[in-house]
């Protein structure tokens, strides 16, 4: 009986001990966890801080040298002269090689006036590094038919990010080698990423030929989602030789 009654005590004693060892374990096991979340969370800023900042930094560079390059190739255009807008039957560029950069757009309601035009929607090859880029398939500049473009709303430069700002009568300008095209600006919607027959060549309408010369810009929306796809439609009003200087849609316009 003694032998009993000493050994409960004993058994009980040992508890406290058994359980704070737990205790420094679950708090060590909290610790780590912790330290985890604060290096996970460092980071995701600094993953933000690329794709919101950095890939707009590097983007305007390269975007920028790509259009020098292409001033270079093309040679000056007389900014100081007013070319008179033409409606006869519009020169049509040669159809581009994929990822070609063959044009720049400008978008005079925009803060970032002035983007290239590449072939392709790659986001790789194009749309993450050279600007905007033209659907294959899709009309080319001053062609009949409804000349495509997408281009991103945030991150790579944000070619598109004011894409909302336009209205009906805005200019949208589409610049090559040989000439300039002026499209306005008809009307905007948003729809389902599934709805690609607004880059038909009647929009809208899939399946029916082509009789006027359209434009569309394609763009994610809302900001920051893919979730929709916010759409601009604009028709083309006239296009003017760039031999002769710049469209009236451009003369208040840095070019």
């Amino acid at each position: 009986m003694t032998t009993t009654r000493g050994a409960a005590p004993t058994h009980r004693a040992d508890r406290p001990a058994a359980i704070g060892r737990r205790g420094r374990l679950l708090g060590g096991a909290i610790g780590v966890l912790g330290e985890v979340l604060l290096t996970l969370g460092a980071l995701l800023v600094l993953f933000l801080g690329w794709q919101l900042w950095w890939t707009d930094v590097v983007a305007d560079r390269d975007q920028e040298q790509i259009i020098s390059q292409l001033e270079d190739e093309w040679g000056d255009v007389d900014a100081q002269r007013i070319a008179e807008p033409r409606t006869d039957e519009p020169p049509v560029p040669a159809t581009p090689q994929d990822t070609m950069v063959f044009g720049t757009m400008y978008v005079p309601g925009f803060d970032r006036v002035r983007v290239p035009v590449a072939e392709g929607v790659s986001l790789e090859k194009v749309l993450n590094v050279k600007g905007v880029g033209h659907y294959p398939g899709t009309a080319l500049p001053g062609q009949v038919g409804n000349f495509a473009v997408a281009g991103h709303r945030n991150t790579y430069g944000r070619p598109l990010e004011q894409i909302d700002r336009l209205q009906e009568g805005d200019p949208i300008v589409i610049e090559t080698a040989d000439a300039f095209y002026v499209y306005e600006v008809t009307e905007s919607l948003i729809v389902d990423p599934e709805d690609v027959e607004v880059i038909a060549e009647t929009p809208g309408q899939p399946g029916v030929p082509a009789s006027e010369r359209m434009m569309t810009l394609t763009a994610c929306h809302p900001m920051f989602s893919a979730r929709e796809r916010y759409i601009v439609h604009a028709k083309f009003a006239h296009w003017t030789d760039r031999a002769d200087g710049i469209p009236p849609a451009l003369e208040n316009v840095e070019v």
